[in-house]
């Protein structure tokens, strides 16, 4: 179900009946047509599982079950919206910048550990961000919220990227991902923040990077 955007601060999913996608609470602007809204008890598409896996790792952003037949417009905070069109990878992406995905997708979450070893467990603590993130897998769409808007770098075989930890997004593709230390230019210009960290990605896909360092 792709969505259609508005503007970088709107965008807009057309619902037929038998499909459902997921949106996070209160992200709803305004809906044409029949349309219900149900608070989402099982964790979107991955389940219980999924669900308490988002509890145990305090990515529990409520989300809602939308269905029926029409359009529906979805926008929040008057944050910036990218749209990632997903062809049977997974994205990884902090929980609480979701918009709103398509109900075909698989979700669930990882543990960064996994990804980078203790580096990747030190990235949760360092950012502010959960020790997991979520993952969505398959055929469809995800649009995620950022400050200030997003570009997508590639990441190919030989030629990392690196990225501000703050600024990171979200990623997909056969990635792998390490904290670095990276002592240099910030601290010389006075922007240093004592977390003079980089988030390096190495592999084969992409990264979403905003062009911002707030949290959500």
């Amino acid at each position: 179900m792709p969505f259609r955007e508005i503007n970088s601060k709107m965008v807009e999913a057309t619902l037929a009946p038998g499909q459902k996608l997921f949106s996070q609470r209160g992200a709803m602007l305004a809906y044409r047509g029949e349309v219900s809204f149900t608070p989402n008890i099982q964790g979107g598409q991955g389940g219980v599982a999924s669900m308490i896996g988002r509890r145990v790792a305090g990515e529990a952003t409520p989300l809602m079950t939308v269905e029926g037949s029409g359009t529906v417009m979805f926008g929040h905070g008057g944050h910036h919206i990218q749209v990632i069109n997903l062809s049977g990878d997974t994205l990884y992406v902090e929980a609480d910048r979701l918009l709103a995905f398509d109900g075909t997708l698989q979700q669930g979450t990882m543990f960064m550990g996994s990804q980078g070893g203790v580096m990747g467990m030190v990235r949760g603590q360092v950012t502010g961000q959960g020790l997991f993130t979520t993952t969505l897998k398959g055929h469809g769409a995800v649009a995620v919220m950022a400050h200030g808007g997003v570009i997508e770098l590639p990441i190919t075989p030989g030629r990392d990227v690196h990225v501000d930890p703050h600024a990171y997004v979200a990623h997909h593709g056969d990635v792998r991902n390490k904290l670095s230390t990276a002592v240099g230019w910030r601290d010389m210009v006075g922007r240093g923040s004592g977390e003079a960290f980089q988030l390096e990605l190495s592999g084969s896909g992409a990264v979403y990077v905003q062009a911002s360092e707030e949290k959500l």
